[in-house]
């Protein structure tokens, strides 16, 4: 029986084994399987508060920015508004607005305070702004001092406008002024010419005599400087070189004074109107007369017609005339083509001239003067019936009064030699009517 006991004790022990040894493997299963999910939950729940202190720290980024960009535009606002007032203090300057001023400078002080205040606060980091509040705030002040602006800027163009008008208004009156007293002393001038010449208005054939074309020699040459200085001022404007151009028309020629180069100047314009004076026709072959005993009263007749006339009104009212012909050919060999429109910019009034024009400039006006005397000058001159010629005086002649007068009133103590022949002379039969010339003294004998 003890041995028939033994082996079913045998197989129950191993079953026992059996049951407790899977009870064990269960148990550890079950334990490694609840750490398991412990662990996986901690993970999650710092991954979660990892994800809100990001989402809190990108707030806070973005509210700061949005904080810096209210202050910058605060800032902005506030320098603009600045920009506004100190616009305002310089425009009451002017006229001095005391009230303005005081306001202007106020403006400024509370928006530097303005600023000085929000700098605290940004260095203090105590800034205490509404982003959107704030940027809206700013954008309207701005916008305020922008518009202030240009209504300071508006009121100083229009201020600066009303002075403009208001010297525009002044310099009108100061032209009409000037044009009065221009016309005023034309008239004058007129005057004074017309009694000068007043004495030719009854003057008769028969009572004509050399010192009547003395006289009117002198008027010839009035108009003839006259002409001359308004050429020298016109050259002036240009800026010439007034001593290259003397080289030019006297080459070598010595002035004991600046002023004496008008000499120069004269000497070119009285030898060029004057030039082709001992013929009839004045060197217009297209008016070429007839010889007859009764020429010389046609010459006369002329004189008489013409003395009176403006230069300007008889060349507009008779273009075909011989007096315009003269005119015209002198004034295209006395002003050149590069000499006008150095002076002028342009060759208008050649233009004019050329075709047959009157060009509206006081410089055409002399020079038309200056014409119309020589013309005159060289009818009375042959409305003596008698031989016509005139003569220069060749350069280092000696002087001698009775062909020559020096052009200066110096006296010179040497015998001075001539140096150029600034009007010529005259002779009308057996009468000689000096020339005038510009002398140079002869070195003495012991000068180096």
């Amino acid at each position: 029986m003890d041995i028939a006991m033994r082996p079913k004790q045998s197989r129950l022990s191993r079953t026992f084994s059996k049951v407790i040894n899977l009870r064990t493997a269960t148990s550890r299963i079950a334990s490694s399987n609840g750490i398991c999910l412990l662990a996986l939950n901690g993970k999650f729940k710092d991954n979660l508060d990892r994800r809100k202190d990001d989402k809190k720290e990108e707030e806070f980024r973005v509210r700061n920015r949005a904080v810096m960009e209210a202050l910058l535009a605060k800032l902005f606002a506030g320098i603009t508004s600045i920009k506004a007032d100190y616009a305002e203090l310089q425009m009451a300057q002017d006229p001095y607005n005391n009230e303005a001023i005081q306001t202007a400078d106020q403006s400024v002080v509370n928006e530097l305070k303005s600023i000085s205040e929000l700098k605290r606060s940004f260095l203090k980091k105590e800034l205490d702004l509404s982003p959107q509040v704030t940027l809206m705030l700013a954008e309207i002040q701005e916008q305020q001092a922008m518009m202030k602006t240009y209504e300071i800027t508006i009121k100083k163009l229009e201020s600066e406008s009303e002075k403009k008008d208001s010297d525009i208004s002044s310099l009108q009156k100061k032209l009409q002024d000037l044009v009065l007293s221009n016309k005023c002393s034309e008239k004058r001038l007129n005057d004074s010419g017309s009694s000068s010449l007043s004495i030719f208005d009854n003057l008769r054939h028969s009572e004509l005599n050399p010192t009547h074309f003395v006289q009117f020699r002198q008027q010839a040459l009035k108009s003839i400087k006259s002409f001359v200085r308004l050429m020298i001022r016109e050259m002036e404007s240009a800026n010439w070189d007034l001593s290259i151009a003397v080289g030019f028309i006297e080459p070598g020629s010595v002035f004991e004074k600046q002023s004496h180069r008008c000499f120069a100047f004269e000497s070119f314009v009285s030898k060029t109107l004057l030039e082709g004076f001992n013929n009839p026709n004045f060197g217009l072959p297209s008016d070429s007369l007839s010889p007859s005993n009764k020429t010389h009263l046609l010459f006369f007749q002329k004189f008489k017609k013409l003395v009176s006339e403006n230069p300007k009104n008889f060349l507009t009212q008779n273009p075909s005339s011989s007096f315009c012909k003269f005119t015209k050919a002198k004034y295209l060999q006395l002003v050149h083509a590069k000499m006008e429109c150095s002076l002028f910019g342009n060759l208008n009034m050649r233009k004019v001239v050329s075709s047959g024009g009157v060009p509206d400039s006081a410089f055409f006006a002399a020079f038309a003067d200056a014409a119309m005397r020589v013309w005159l000058l060289h009818c009375l001159a042959f409305s003596f019936g008698q031989q016509v010629s005139i003569f220069q005086v060749k350069k280092g002649s000696r002087f001698s009064e009775v062909f020559m007068e020096s052009v200066t009133a110096d006296d010179v103590d040497m015998e001075p030699l001539v140096s150029f022949t600034v009007v010529p002379g005259f002779k009308i039969g057996k009468t000689v009517v000096q020339s005038q010339v510009y002398l140079s003294p002869v070195p003495s004998p012991g000068a180096t």
